[in-house]
This record gives structure tokens, C-alpha cells and sequence, in this order.
């Protein structure tokens, strides 16, 4: 019996009190004594139900490639692991500490795109939709609207109290839903019954090259309903760039040994790459890991121990966002990702979204006119 399964098992009747726990809420929630609002804004919601590692981040910037520059649109986050409290708007400085290190990399990403946190869902999107800006017009002050047309939110099956327009769920190819169970026995924060929430499941970080029975089984063991779509996507990695996003004319196949740095739930398609191409040495942190002065000692120590000529540190660029500043003059580098969809569900998946969410904006707008 392994660590990991004697572990669980000794964990199994904390197990059962986090289920009821967690079959309590749902409950509140299906009866309407917990409120699910539903603003007067098109929203898409992406999340899972397990315990990070299902690639939430990428996604939601492919979303924001789909969309940001054909509507204004807002990312709202809860700003997991900062330090800040309550609202706050993204002023320019995509500072992690204050935002988390998710929506600071997404501000720095796309500054088109309105980026929040607020541990207030509601709320949230109350502070978006009453932004403006106020310009003077001869002797009247002219109140002009900034409020966004679509928010994009995560984590939206354990934080329920906006009911997205567009609900994604995503389940990692590795680590599906239906082979897990719930905390802390597995890694589910919520029952497989909650994918009935969702309008489209994603696959994630399945195969570039996807075995059409493999595809069938997983497509059976979802247990979707008729209403539910269902697309498998994977992951495309770019050049390598500085902590700051800026290319770099620097390849991989061209170093003999690479020190790889996570602070990640599941880093292994990560290493497969870089191992694909040169020799590699791991270091591993916890998920969304605040990095110390001491960290990056060891980080140091580790890389200067490497015996190579060539060799360099990649990391995420996730652990990026917490890590600028940090370095020194560590020649470290970002490996960046980001989504691809299998050839045969790449045009549908995309005029999926875009026609739903045309559709939304068109209705709420025809709402406005009337009331």
C-alpha cells in the first residue's frame, strides 16, 4: 500500500464530515435560502471540481483571446493567496502580493482587459458594472460608462453565489473527475454530481495526438447530460521569455541542463517538454508558493550545482508573477503555455462561445432599451 493511499484512508472520516459539509451548502443553495444572483451582465464562468492542477489559468486566456478585443471584458478573480483584502481593480502595477499571482499575470497579459479581485462575488461585479469616468463637456460634467460587457470568472463551482451565463468545467486528461473522490481522501473540493452545473466540459492537457477509443471511454465515463458539450484540449509551448514576458533568443535543445522551478499543482507536462529536449533537474514548490529570500538561495544553490556549461532555470509563467524582483542576475526564463483544441473541435468550441455570447450581449442590451 503506498504513503499517498494509507494517508487517505487514515484521513477517510474527516472525509465524510468535509462531504457533509459541502452536501450542507449545495442544499442551502438549491432550496434559495443561499442566493445565486445573476447580474445584468454576460458572464462565463470557468472552474473544476478538484483541487487545482486542470490548467483554470490558460484557459481563461484563451478566452480572453477569443473575446477582448471584440467586447469590453473583465476577469474577476478572488485573488487566491494575496495579501490585500476586499476589492481591487488592477491599476497598472500587476503586483501579485496584491492581486494573487494569477490575475497579476493576466493584467500583465492583457491590458485591454479590466482585471479584479474581490473575495465578494456580488460584489465584484457591482464595483465593475458602476465604473466610470467623468469628462467635462462645456459646463456639464458628461458621466461616461465603463462597466465591462462580459466578466470571466473562476472558481466558479465552489464560490456559487453568481450563476454565470457560460459555466466551463474543466477536468484534467491525467486526473478526471470520475477517478477521484473527496477531500482529503482524493482531491474533489466538490461531488462529481456538481458537473451538471456545467454547459461545457473540457478535457485538459489531454495528448497532442488523442486515441479516438481513448477519447470515447473518457467521453462515456463523464456521465454527461444531453444539454452538455464536451471539447479535449492540450497544451502548445512557446519561446522562452524573461520574467517580464520580453522573447529572449535562447532555445532549449541548446542547453545541456535546465533547472525547472514549480510552484504548481501538476507540473509533469511541464517537465515531459523540457525533459523531450535536454536533461533536467526539478525543483518543486507548493501550489500558488510565495517565493522568500531563502527560496531563491536555494534555488541559487541548486543551479550553481549543476555541473553543465550551458544550463539556465525555466519556470512557470505563473511562478513568474511571484518571482520578479526576486532573482537577482539568475539567468532565469519563462516556458510559456497556452491552449490548443483538437482540430476536429477548434472551430466548433470557438463559435460556441462567440455565437452564446453575442447572444447574451444582444438580449441584456434589448433589456436596457425596455426598462
Amino acid at each position: 500500500m503506498s504513503f499517498r493511499t494509507t494517508i487517505s484512508w487514515l484521513l477517510f472520516p474527516l472525509t465524510m464530515w468535509y462531504a457533509v459539509g459541502v452536501a450542507v451548502r449545495n442544499f442551502l443553495f438549491s432550496v434559495g435560502i443561499k442566493k445565486q444572483a445573476a447580474p445584468h451582465i454576460t458572464t462565463i464562468g470557468v472552474g473544476n471540481l478538484s483541487v487545482g492542477g486542470t490548467g483554470k489559468t490558460p484557459h481563461v486566456e484563451y478566452l480572453l483571446d477569443l473575446l477582448a478585443d471584440k467586447y469590453r471584458v473583465a476577469m474577476l478573480s478572488r485573488g487566491y493567496m494575496r495579501k490585500s483584502k476586499g476589492y481591487l481593480l488592477d491599476d497598472g502595477s500587476h503586483d501579485a502580493a496584491m492581486l494573487g499571482d494569477e490575475a497579476a499575470m493576466i493584467a500583465a497579459k492583457y491590458p485591454q482587459v479590466q482585471v479584479a479581485v474581490c473575495e465578494k462575488r456580488v460584489e465584484g461585479v457591482r464595483q465593475l458594472m458602476a465604473r466610470e469616468r467623468v469628462e467635462q463637456q462645456g459646463d456639464e460634467e458628461v458621466h461616461i460608462s465603463l462597466a465591462p460587457q462580459l466578466i470571466v470568472l473562476d472558481d466558479v463551482f465552489q464560490h456559487r453565489a453568481i450563476k454565470p451565463n457560460i459555466n466551463i468545467l474543466l477536468t484534467e486528461y491525467r486526473h478526471p473527475y470520475f477517478r477521484d473522490h473527496i477531500l482529503p481522501y482524493g482531491n474533489l473540493r466538490e461531488f462529481r454530481s456538481a458537473r451538471r452545473h456545467a454547459g461545457i466540459v473540457i478535457v485538459t492537457k489531454s495528448p497532442v495526438h488523442l486515441n479516438p477509443i481513448e477519447k470515447h471511454n473518457i467521453i462515456h465515463d463523464l456521465r454527461l447530460e444531453n444539454y452538455q458539450k464536451v471539447f479535449f484540449s492540450y497544451l502548445q509551448y512557446g519561446a522562452l521569455q524573461t520574467l517580464d514576458g520580453h522573447p529572449v533568443d535562447i532555445q532549449l535543445r541548446q542547453m545541456e541542463q535546465v533547472l525547472v522551478v514549480t510552484g504548481i499543482a501538476h507540473p509533469e507536462p511541464m517537465l515531459e517538454e523540457v525533459r523531450r529536449v535536454c536533461k533536467a533537474q526539478h525543483m518543486a514548490f507548493d501550489d500558488h508558493h510565495a517565493y522568500s529570500a531563502r527560496d531563491i538561495a536555494r534555488i541559487r544553490t541548486s543551479f550553481e550545482a549543476m555541473r553543465a556549461t550551458r544550463k539556465i532555470v525555466v519556470t512557470t509563467e505563473k511562478d513568474a508573477a511571484r518571482l520578479r524582483g526576486l532573482t537577482g542576475d539568475m539567468p532565469i526564463y519563462v516556458l510559456p503555455i497556452k491552449v490548443a483544441f483538437h482540430a476536429d473541435n477548434d472551430i466548433d468550441f470557438n463559435q460556441l462561445i462567440e455565437s452564446s455570447v453575442r447572444e447574451n450581449i444582444s438580449f441584456l442590451s434589448k433589456l436596457s432599451i425596455w426598462s
